[in-house]
């Protein structure tokens, strides 16, 4: 964990930026078609081969240069394309006059060669890439079984969230969040476990889990911290040196939205956002949760009254402890302000995305992970809408 908690590739909103990794083209990592311009790597050579000897003297042979037409082939196109290219290639090297190219005999062995060894390498190519795409797939699917996509209205609530990990090539990392609808209203959670990736995902499920239990049994908030606590000390428990603690915001809002009730367990607290205004609003800062103290009591939750348009920001420390190049860190209310008033005061996944696209110019490469969640009630004469607010892609 950095600061308070260790923890980004999507979650994010629709329309915002989505999940990835670095680490090279994305076609090359990800086993996903060509782009036009890599298929025409090979005859755009051979083309290229016919100019340049047109334009040189006859002696010199430029033969040798039809061997490196099948390994680019290779790059983009399965075995049998790589094949006809290396076809095409050894005829014109063979055959005297017919090709763009002069070239001698030893060239057209050494094209030959290239051109077998070729063939081989776009087989295994493609045998690879089709069991990266199948492994990825399922891994994609596990992970959003964890952490499903938000829908855009939880009761009276609007909902709008991004999620980036910071481990490339994964959905869920060790930030959090989750919004439900219970008897007692709706009520939000924001976490940010302890470790990075796929290390953390075991816990992320177990939080996730005990929260979304919580909001149907637990009349209080405090007692749905209290059901977190217990499960990370259970968990912790039974594995040998785990230690797994984390930071948690809890949100609720009763079932008109008129108020919301914040409870932080050692978590960054969170904006109220009114009028195009960004204020902290800051409970009383208890533990982080998992420590196994001998009996938690969980902090004072703060009780604030909502105004027509206001809107709630909770975030994890990714976004308060990304630092620009000189060490600063990011200043998520002040950088708030400077969005125009169209995004402060838009539609929350709008904001999200904007907010995640400043901290990006502001941070460059975000190297923790990063989670954003915009909460914004509802008049309760209006029937709430059917959606996605966010996509779980990344980048």
């Amino acid at each position: 964990m950095t600061g308070t908690a260790d923890r980004r590739r999507p979650t994010e909103p629709a329309g915002g930026p989505r999940r990835g990794g670095g680490g090279g083209p994305t076609w090359l990592r990800r086993g996903v078609a060509a782009p036009g311009w890599a298929r025409g790597l090979p005859p755009f050579l051979l083309a290229v081969l016919g100019t340049l000897q047109a334009l040189t003297p006859p002696d010199v042979e430029l033969g040798f240069l039809l061997a490196a037409t099948p390994p680019l082939a290779a790059i983009a196109y399965g075995p049998m394309a790589t094949g006809c290219f290396g076809v095409v290639a050894v005829v014109l090297a063979a055959v005297p006059g017919l090709g763009p190219v002069h070239p001698g005999q030893s060239d057209v062995f050494m094209v030959a060669f290239v051109a077998l060894l070729s063939v081989a390498i776009a087989w295994i190519r493609t045998r690879r890439d089709a069991q990266m795409v199948s492994v990825r797939s399922i891994a994609e699917a596990a992970q959003l079984a964890v952490l499903p996509p938000l829908t855009e209205h939880v009761g009276r609530v609007r909902c709008a969230g991004l999620y980036r990990a910071a481990q490339s090539g994964t959905l869920v990392g060790g930030d959090l969040y989750d919004v439900r609808e219970g008897a007692w209203g709706v009520r939000a959670l924001v976490a940010d476990v302890q470790g990075h990736g796929l290390h953390a995902v075991g816990t992320v499920a177990a939080l996730l889990g005990a929260f979304r239990e919580a909001v149907l049994d637990e009349p209080y908030i405090e007692g749905v911290a209290a059901k977190l606590d217990r499960r990370l000390v259970i968990d912790s428990a039974r594995a040998e040196h785990a230690e797994l603690f984390a930071t948690a915001l809890l949100l609720e809002f009763p079932p008109d939205a008129s108020t919301v009730r914040v409870l932080s367990c050692g978590h960054p607290p969170p904006l109220l956002l009114r009028a195009g205004v960004a204020e902290e609003a800051a409970p009383d800062a208890g533990t982080p949760l998992g420590l196994g103290l001998a009996s938690y009591v969980p902090p004072s939750p703060l009780d604030l009254a909502l105004e027509p348009g206001d809107r709630l920001l909770a975030h994890t420390d990714g976004v308060s402890e990304a630092r620009d190049t000189r060490g600063e860190l990011y200043p998520l209310v002040q950088r708030f302000g400077e969005l125009p008033l169209e995004v402060r005061e838009g539609e929350p996944a709008v904001l999200v995305g904007a907010l995640w696209r400043d901290l990006r110019r502001f941070a460059g490469e975000v190297s923790d992970d990063v989670a954003l969640l915009v909460l914004a009630p509802t008049d309760p004469e209006r029937e709430p809408e059917h959606g996605t607010a966010e996509g779980r892609a990344e980048a």
